[in-house]
């Protein structure tokens, strides 16, 4: 078919535009956006954040009422061991690692539970880049959440010791280490939680395997044998509880760990739980 003038008609037809691939930082805006347009994203946070500051508050109120009544042993040891402890308890880890951990799983489970992933996956079929997206805000915004509860910890806690001169500053040796370690718990634990989510895609079952790992599992280990000592070790709380340990403790340990290797154990869990989120995404949703 030709038109009027002998031109074939095909040739006035343009070829649709390719649409621009999006832009990892169109991606990243993307997330953040899914994350905070849910009504019980800040008040989770905002939950979380009191929660862990008040059960630390509560252990130093605990300690200040009781200072009279310790020996003297104890008030030789308090600093900085024990005002250290109180800048963030074990109870207070434990429950943020459970809130960001299930956090970070949310994120993953709510899109599949929703059917929301399909559009996700439909607008950008690059697996690899939209988990990219997911870990960047993730990490970001949990680790918000635990410099916030870290720092307000310590500084609470010590103001409140500082009642009975056994309060530490904030350029205390070893100070800096405990906050930052505290803070970075949050992430970690929360890409924890996107990797199992991605792996379980079962909101209750992804959230009872996380209390498995990070909090029941740790509880059933002691440092008495190497084996178990080691696995204590390996996991993100036995890490956190060495570098949060400040001075000399009486108690010796027969099979302890180094700074160095808690930090590299951080690490790891995130690097492996980032490859698992993509890897498992990538083959069972692979692109079409």
């Amino acid at each position: 078919m030709t038109t009027p003038t002998g031109t074939p008609a095909t040739a006035h037809r343009s070829e649709p535009a390719p649409e621009p691939r999006a832009r990892f930082r169109d991606l990243i805006a993307a997330e953040w956006l899914k994350m905070w347009s849910l009504r019980s994203t800040p008040w989770a946070f905002a939950v979380s954040a009191l929660l862990v500051v008040a059960v630390n508050t509560n252990a130093a109120v605990a300690d200040h009422d009781n200072w009279p009544g310790y020996p003297e042993g104890i008030r030789e040891l308090f600093v900085p061991i024990w005002a250290m402890r109180d800048a963030f308890t074990i109870g207070g880890a434990m429950i943020l690692m459970l809130a960001a951990a299930s956090i970070g799983a949310l994120t993953v489970v709510g899109e599949y539970s929703t059917g929301q992933i399909r559009t996700t996956f439909a607008a950008v079929p690059a697996r690899r880049s939209v988990l990219a997206a997911k870990t960047v805000v993730v990490t970001a915004v949990t680790t918000a959440l635990g410099a916030l509860a870290a720092v307000t910890s310590f500084a609470v806690t010590q103001a409140i010791l500082s009642g009975r001169h056994v309060g530490l500053p904030f350029d205390h040796p070893g100070a800096a280490r405990v906050m930052v370690a505290s803070a970075l718990l949050a992430p970690v634990c929360a890409l924890i939680g996107m990797s199992l989510g991605a792996l379980i895609r079962h909101t209750a079952t992804t959230i009872v395997t996380l209390t498995l790992v990070l909090l029941v599992l740790p509880s059933l280990l002691n440092e008495g044998e190497h084996s178990t000592a080691s696995l204590l070790h390996a996991l993100p709380q036995g890490a956190w509880a060495e570098l949060v340990t400040v001075g000399d403790s009486p108690v010796p340990v027969a099979y302890p760990t180094t700074i160095a290797g808690s930090w590299l154990v951080y690490g790891l869990w995130s690097l492996v739980a980032v490859v698992i989120a993509v890897v498992v995404t990538h083959h069972r949703d692979p692109a079409p």
